[in-house]
């Protein structure tokens, strides 16, 4: 006689996990109670069932908790399901919701094959993303720290006449400004100070990925990606560690409906309504691609940066990438000619470029 299955539903939180038991064959999902969030607890329950003769299956929601319980069960040979919270199904009339039924639902949806499993990374691509979410971070604090200055030199009637702000000139003009009081003065100078700071955060943390990028297995499907227009190391490293493998993808148009680039939908019968795009998904591989596309609007170039870029890569690659570039740059202009708005075209340009991201890693050879 075989093992019967006993699907575990947990509500993970940071001090606590709720549990839950769906066994096979049964219609009844019992609450086990609520453990705490150490893993020597789970690894109880785990000894309890399998002394029963029972094989164990877990599923949690992912969240800010991460992945550690995912891994270590997958260490033992225990099956583990991390769900894709945006995709649990959901009762309209439902209007309770705590721990214990938020443990139940999932174990009795795992039971009934209802969940919908997120991509879990190893350890390596799960570090090289937290650096580049690192370098956004930083990036969004370097904005604000200057939106920041600006802000208080605009209440003071202090406004640069030069064309460039944050270049050389620019810094210049502020360090001979002289403030009225002491107080305005040294207000001045820690805006400048936080500024300055910010800005050799993002320095240290680019330098850091453009060196540990040549370290990681996906480092030469990083580098071929830079041969498109637009996609900077910061894009391309990005885009490949909060994606990860972009060959499961079985086509690009799976891989633009997870970057949540495909419009929303909403039809009966023999109508069909589009919406705007789904935004489900990956929301910092999104944001890059969109970031990249608005390089489309200028006339298809290949400049000296670009051809770098494409020094001592296969042909197959950058002959990808000058497609893509001849296209998207055409599509560009015709959708503005046709009255769309920039930013309804640059998504539209950033859902292609997905495409070609996915045509050009499929080419190239990365590490297990």
């Amino acid at each position: 006689m075989g093992k019967f299955i006993t699907y575990v539903g947990l509500d993970v939180h940071k001090k606590t996990i709720a549990v839950a038991f769906a066994d096979e064959g049964d219609s009844e999902v019992r609450p086990y109670g609520v453990i705490d969030s150490g893993l020597s607890s789970l690894d109880k329950i785990v000894r309890k069932l399998v002394s029963r003769g029972g094989e164990p299956r877990f599923v949690y929601e992912a969240g800010p908790c991460g992945y550690g319980i995912y891994r270590h069960l997958k260490q033992q040979n225990i099956k583990c399901m991390v769900a894709a919270p945006s995709l649990i199904p959901k009762k309209s009339g439902d209007r309770i919701k705590n721990d214990r039924r938020d443990a139940k639902k999932l174990a009795r949806l795992y039971r009934s094959g209802e969940l919908t499993a997120v991509h879990v990374p190893n350890s390596e691509d799960e570090a090289m993303r937290d650096l580049t979410r690192a370098r956004e971070d930083s990036k969004t604090a370097e904005r604000k720290a200057r939106q920041q200055l600006n802000a208080f030199l605009l209440r003071h009637g202090l406004i640069y006449s030069g064309k460039s702000h944050w270049s050389l000139a620019h810094w210049r003009w502020i360090s001979d400004i002289k403030m009225e009081h002491e107080a305005q003065q040294f207000t001045l100078q820690e805006y400048v100070d936080t500024v300055r700071s910010c800005s050799e955060r993002v320095e240290r943390v680019t330098e850091k990925v453009r060196i540990l990028t040549g370290q990681w297995r996906f480092g030469p499907a990083v580098e071929a990606l830079q041969t498109l227009k637009g996609v900077c190391l910061v894009v391309a490293a990005t885009v490949i560690a909060e994606i990860g493998d972009l060959s499961r993808f079985d086509n690009p148009r799976d891989l633009m409906a997870f970057l949540g680039l495909i419009p929303a939908q909403h039809s009966t019968g023999d109508k069909i309504k589009l919406g705007r795009i789904t935004k489900t998904g990956n929301g910092h591989a999104r944001r890059m691609l969109i970031q990249a596309a608005w390089s489309y609007r200028l006339p298809a170039r290949v400049s000296r940066r670009l051809r770098d870029r494409q020094e001592n890569l296969p042909e197959k690659i950058w002959k990808i990438a000058w497609k893509a570039q001849v296209r998207l740059c055409a599509r560009y202009r015709q959708l503005i000619a046709r009255g769309k708005p920039t930013q309804v075209t640059t998504t539209a340009i950033a859902r292609e470029l997905a495409a070609f991201m996915w045509a050009i890693f499929r080419t190239v050879e990365v590490g297990a």
